[in-house]
């Protein structure tokens, strides 16, 4: 291709391709061999290629790693411009049309006559299709005489009509025989017929109107009718007129001021009074036409004020706040009615009170001392009925009764007895004045948020314990963390409080476990409102009672007044912790110093009395609570479980050495414990039942149904613990002496009941046992693959062909391989066409939205116009005033 600009070589290209120039040959012209369509595909193809010459660009050529001679491959060469154009115009055919056809719905409407009709018939349905249709039919073909319908003349069919029938020809006289014809029926018919002025006096028809008379009569029709509706028109405005007068009457009563409002000189409901009558003298209306405003009424009537929703959604501190005002309303009314006072009439003025339910109200439901202070409750009879209940805090997985957990009253004093006494005598004090409660006195509504246990004691010492929960919810209430800033310190303080109170009414010597149940809902949304500040007040109440076990062994672990056993407040503190805290986890800032401190009670603890095993067992208990997901082994409460069945049942032991296993019995067969093994003579008709947990704290003296039920519940437990352990790598050499043990038992002389308990339990551990050593397998040496000795021979291909070094012999493996590599395949092409298609999208988008500008812009460029046209006309006619002004000036 020659050098130059493209403009040169494009011009050198076709005059040597023969497509430009003169082809002529001597000045001859040459003849065409070839037909011309022939011609026309070589000139087309002249074209292609001199314009694939000019654009190199638009031929890719992908690079071969290896060419080989001969071979033929696809893809090697491309024209991506080509090929987009393609996409381009398949993409306008198909995915444009869907675009724009995609807010289209397409459907079948049943225009047929009657169908959608359920009152016709089938009969009827077809006979007005049929009806409809030949209306339809016979539309084109009025004129048609070949058709069937029939002709008719001033509305009688003509096909019924006599050729001589009413044209003047009368039937023959018998007697006449003269044969004339009618006189009549000449001068009308012959040649008289055509004449304007008939006798209309002989009964004939009249005559046909002429063209004249016809529109004259139109146009007197069409002034009567414009006539007639202008007389219409007149009685309409003349009512509106009246309409407008009389509603100045009307305003003056819309507006008009309140009577109740005018003093003394207003009228009474029922007095005579002025006519407040429609009917106003004419001297008024005279006066009230002149200066009243018609339009300026209606503006006023247009532009009042409009209704607005009332009922909106509160939001959580409006809702706080409107609780705490009730509250205070309420404990206002309490005081007033306590005081004699009733409300002053200033309070009560301009306020609709509620219609109070009376006899006529009567309902299945109906009383009337159920109506509270809007909805707060009535006092003390119905304070307790809106609280939650909750499940007894002290009920074991054992069955056992509901028991807490609290603070010993040495907790109070650190190191000092001296204290201890005295918080012994305030809570005998308390136990001993809870019967001078009143009952008849009402409960207040508003309550100050204590900052300690004292002032609680002060604010519920003389309410009843039912609505000690009414009392923490009202303090909630008022002091709710949306009202104040410094309310939720003072709620993070209450947690610490109801910590104490808890601890003080569930201890000795009559504890009210009903009350610890109604006052954990509280204490459980105060901690998961604020978690790190109750987890700082169970801590220490936690460090008080590790200080109190120290202290117990100080004094020595066998002596009765040392306090080693937790006592009921412990147990319902260590109980809350588990309901309140996640038990399951690996550490927790207050569980794992609890789980530590209930395993030193059951290590460190001696067996003194039957009391002492009852603590034991609830811990024991608590301890598979808190395990009961995680499943770990405690091996101080299977140690305490045992030794409570060594205590309390007869066997063949007789010291502990005897004993298999290695559990530790310092106390089996010991002094202290010797009176706690259960005779079967004093338990022979005793059924077994739940232990009575604040029976068996307090009291010392203890009969034989005591220790029968506390030893159904370890045999209980020992089965629940094997339960909970069987995945233990050593639950063989764990619980096989404990079968050893509960085989040894003496409990032939017992009721069924028992003997069918520790039965149970020693077919449960006996089935484990022998699962778990099916389960085992002999300790073998680590089986792994030899190690090859290094080896420095090159490794010898035994095929160079990368196909058959690609194919795996395995025909399933391969086809699955084939399968991978070809969905990988399709899911690029796939993601490939999606992006052009959004991208294609894209564009038609934004060629949409450049319409839409230039529409706006030339309607916007209209509007400009005229407005600049507008205002240029203006300003010429100002300047042409100005002008006549200043000439106007001169003269």
């Amino acid at each position: 291709m020659a050098k130059g600009s493209q403009l040169s070589q494009l011009k050198s290209a076709l005059s040597h391709a023969g497509i430009t120039g003169n082809n002529s040959q001597n000045g001859k012209k040459r003849k065409r061999s070839a037909p011309q369509e022939k011609e026309k595909e070589k000139r087309a193809a002249k074209l292609d290629e001199i314009q694939r010459k000019l654009n190199p660009f638009d031929l890719k050529v992908t690079k071969l790693k290896h060419d080989v001679g001969g071979r033929k491959l696809k893809g090697v060469t491309g024209k991506p411009a080509q090929s987009k154009t393609a996409g381009i115009e398949q993409r306008k055919k198909t995915l444009l049309k869907e675009y724009e056809e995609r807010h289209r719905t397409g459907g079948i409407i049943d225009r047929r006559f009657g169908e959608n009709d359920p009152t016709m018939s089938l009969e009827e349905r077809m006979l007005e299709r049929f009806t409809k249709e030949r209306q339809r039919a016979s539309k084109g073909v009025a004129f048609n005489l070949e058709d069937e319908d029939e002709l008719t003349h001033y509305g009688q069919s003509l096909s019924k009509l006599d050729d001589f029938d009413d044209i003047g020809l009368e039937e023959e006289d018998e007697d006449d025989e003269t044969g004339r014809i009618n006189e009549d029926i000449v001068k009308y018919t012959h040649f008289g017929g055509f004449d304007d002025d008939e006798d209309e006096d002989n009964g004939e028809p009249a005559r046909k109107k002429s063209k004249a008379e016809v529109m004259a009569e139109i146009i007197a029709k069409s002034k009567g009718h414009k006539i007639r509706r202008q007389m219409e028109k007149e009685e309409g405005e003349n009512v509106r007129h009246e309409l407008d007068q009389a509603f100045d009457s009307l305003r003056s009563l819309l507006y008009a001021p309140d009577p109740s409002a005018t003093g003394s000189n207003s009228t009474p409901l029922g007095a005579p009074g002025p006519s407040l009558s429609v009917a106003i003298p004419e001297t008024a209306l005279v006066a009230t036409e002149k200066t009243a405003n018609y339009d300026q009424a209606v503006r006023e009537l247009a532009f009042d004020k409009r209704a607005k929703p009332k009922d909106r959604t509160k939001t959580e501190e409006e809702l706080a706040v409107e609780e705490k005002e009730a509250l205070e309303q309420a404990e206002k009314r309490r005081r007033k009615r306590m005081l004699g006072l009733e409300d002053s009439d200033s309070e009560n003025e301009g306020r609709s009170k509620k219609r109070q339910r009376g006899g006529d109200d009567l309902e299945d439901d109906f009383n009337n001392e159920e109506l509270g202070w809007n909805g707060l409750g009535t006092g003390l009879e119905g304070a307790h009925s809106g609280e939650e209940e909750s499940d007894d805090d002290g009920t074991g997985d054992s069955g056992e009764s509901a028991q807490g957990a609290d603070e010993d009253d040495s907790e109070e004093g650190d190191d000092h007895e001296d204290q201890d006494d005295e918080e012994l005598v305030r809570t005998s004090q308390k136990r001993s004045l809870s019967s001078l409660k009143g009952k008849g006195k009402e409960l207040p509504f508003t309550f100050p948020c204590p900052s300690s246990h004292e002032e609680l004691l002060e604010i519920v010492d003389t309410v009843n314990d039912d609505d000690v929960p009414t009392v923490i919810q009202r303090i909630r209430t008022l002091y709710h963390t949306s009202l104040a800033a410094d309310n939720k310190f003072k709620l993070q303080g209450l947690i610490g409080v109801l910590i104490d109170h808890i601890l003080y009414i569930s201890s000795p010597p009559k504890p009210s476990f009903s009350v610890v149940s109604s006052l954990f809902p509280h204490l459980a949304a105060l901690t998961k409102a604020y978690p790190i500040q109750s987890a700082e007040h169970f801590n220490r109440k936690l460090v008080l009672m590790h200080k109190n076990l120290k202290r117990g062994l100080s004094q020595g672990a066998l002596q009765p007044e040392a306090k080693t056993w937790p006592g009921s407040a412990e147990l319902t503190i260590l109980r809350i912790i588990g309901s309140l805290w996640p038990t399951s986890d690996m550490n927790h800032a207050v569980v794992t110093p609890t789980r530590i401190l209930m395993g030193a009670y059951l290590e460190l603890a001696r067996v003194r009395s039957l009391s002492d095993i009852t603590s034991g067992l609830f811990l024991c208990t608590i301890f598979l609570q808190y395990e009961q997901l995680s499943q770990r082994f405690v091996p101080e409460a299977v140690n305490c479980l045992v030794n409570s069945v060594l205590h309390l049942a007869p066997s063949k032991y007789q010291d502990a050495s005897q004993l298999p296993g290695s559990f530790p019995s310092p106390d089996f067969r010991s002094t202290n414990c010797r009176h706690l093994t259960l005779d079967a003579k004093m338990a022979k008709g005793l059924k077994i039942q739940q232990p009575d947990l604040n029976d068996l704290l307090t009291n010392q003296n203890h009969d034989a149904a005591s220790k029968l039920n506390l030893l159904a519940l370890s045999l209980d437990l020992l089965g629940r613990y094997a339960n909970i352990s069987k995945g233990l790598e050593a639950f063989v050499e764990v619980f096989d002496p404990i079968n050893q043990i509960l085989q040894n038992l003496k409990l032939e002389k017992f009721e069924d009941d028992l003997q069918a308990r520790a039965t149970s339990t020693k077919e449960i551990i006996e089935r484990l046992l022998k699962f778990t050593r099916q389960s085992r397998r002999p300790l073998m040496l680590q089986a792994h693959k030899a190690i090859p000795i290094p080896s420095y021979v090159p490794k010898f291909d035994s095929t160079s062909s990368s196909y058959l070094r690609h194919q795996d012999p395995d025909k399933e493996r391969n086809e699955a391989a084939k399968l991978r590599n070809e969905y990988k395949k399709e899911r690029k092409g796939a993601i490939r066409e999606l992006r052009k298609d959004a991208r294609f999208l894209a564009g038609v988008q934004q060629a949409q939205q450049k319409e839409k500008d230039k529409g706006y812009r030339e309607r916007m460029k209209r509007v400009f116009g005229s407005l600049e046209s507008e205002r240029a006309e203006e300003k010429a006619m100002e300047r042409e005033k100005a002008k006549e002004k200043k000439r106007a000036g001169r003269k």
